[in-house]
C-alpha cells in the first residue's frame, strides 16, 4: 500500500502537475481562440509556455524527472504549439493578411514534430541518445514567439472588426500598426526557417546514430 502511494506521489509530483495544468490551459486557450478572445488567449499561451520552462527546471534541480513526465511534457508542448498554429491558420482574418500564417506552413511545422518524434522513439528503443539539441530548443522559442505575436496581431483585427477573406480585398491593408504586422511576418518566417533547419539537423543526427548502432 505504501509502495503504491510512493509510486503515485512520484508520478504526480509538482513538475508533472505543472505539465497537466499546461494541458488544461491549452484547452481553455483553444476555446478562447474560437470565441475571438485573442488577447486573453495570448496571455494564457504565455503562461503555459512559461510553465514548460518551470517544470523542466524544477524536475532537473530536485531530481524529480520521471518516465511519465518525459512522455507527458513533450506531448503537452506539441498540443499547445501545434494546436495554436492550426487554429490561427484557419482564422479568416489571418488568411486575408498578406504574409500571414498559412495552412502549408502549419503542415511543415506539424510534420517536423511528427518526424522528430518518430526518429526519437526509433533511436532510443535501440539504446541511442536522441536528446534535444540547441536547434530544437531555439525552434521552441521561435515558435512560442510567433504564436504569441499572431494572437496579438489578431487582437487588433478583432477590435477593428476587420472582415475575413471575402471582404478584406476591398478594404485595403489590415487596421493594425505596421510594426505589429512586420513583427508577425518576421516571426512566422523565422520560425519556419528554424523549424526546417532543426528538422534537418535531427535527420543527420539520426543517420549518424543509425550507422553507429548498425551491425
Amino acid at each position: 500500500m505504501k509502495r503504491q502511494q510512493r509510486r503515485r506521489a512520484k508520478i504526480f509530483n509538482l513538475p508533472n502537475q505543472l505539465t497537466g495544468m499546461r494541458l488544461v490551459l491549452a484547452v481553455v486557450m483553444f476555446v478562447l481562440i474560437g470565441m475571438d478572445y485573442y488577447l486573453a488567449s495570448m496571455v494564457l499561451f504565455i503562461i503555459a509556455a512559461s510553465t514548460d520552462w518551470l517544470d523542466g527546471y524544477y524536475a532537473r534541480k530536485y531530481g524529480q524527472v520521471t518516465t511519465f513526465g518525459r512522455i507527458l511534457d513533450p506531448f503537452a508542448d506539441k498540443v499547445i504549439i501545434c494546436g495554436t498554429f492550426i487554429l490561427v491558420a484557419a482564422i479568416p482574418q489571418m488568411l486575408a493578411t498578406p504574409g500571414g500564417l498559412r495552412s502549408w506552413m502549419v503542415v511543415v511545422l506539424v510534420g517536423r514534430e511528427l518526424l522528430v518524434t518518430a526518429l526519437r522513439s526509433f533511436i532510443e528503443e535501440r539504446g541511442g541518445d536522441f536528446s534535444a539539441n540547441l536547434s530544437g530548443k531555439l525552434k521552441m522559442v521561435f515558435q512560442c514567439v510567433a504564436a504569441a505575436v499572431c494572437l496579438f496581431y489578431l487582437d487588433y483585427l478583432a477590435k477593428a472588426h476587420w472582415p475575413g477573406v471575402a471582404a478584406a480585398a476591398n478594404l485595403g491593408p489590415p487596421p493594425a500598426p505596421a510594426w505589429v504586422w512586420y513583427l508577425m511576418v518576421v516571426s512566422i518566417w523565422s520560425t519556419l526557417a528554424i523549424t526546417i533547419y532543426s528538422g534537418l539537423v535531427y535527420i543527420f543526427v539520426a543517420i549518424r546514430l543509425l550507422r553507429r548502432h548498425s551491425p
